[in-house]
């Protein structure tokens, strides 16, 4: 499996868009796409990690290099304070 986790900086009351816009993708078929988990930080309530997976490096480039993926982070950016920082990996241990 393969990955990302991204750092991200919310504007103020941005949260429930980021949340309608992570539910539309989650119900968006993406080939490859495993899943996904979204944190808020205790300390820092506007900061938030977002952790995405997909079941090869593949498929992960193929969908960052899709159009509708680019539109779909455009619309995400709009609630960014700042661009994220992105982080890719290969994931080597999962849970159970």
């Amino acid at each position: 499996m393969y990955g990302t986790v991204a750092r991200m900086q919310i504007r103020p009351g941005a949260e429930p868009q980021l949340m309608a816009l992570s539910e539309a993708y989650a119900a968006t078929t993406v080939p490859g796409y495993v899943g996904a988990y979204l944190y808020r930080m205790d300390n820092e309530p506007n900061t938030y990690f977002m952790a995405v997976i997909f079941e090869s490096r593949e498929a992960y480039h193929a969908n960052a290099d899709n159009p509708d993926q680019h539109e779909r982070f455009l619309k995400m950016r709009e609630l960014l304070a700042s661009d994220p920082e992105w982080h890719d990996g290969e994931i080597i241990a999962t849970p159970g």
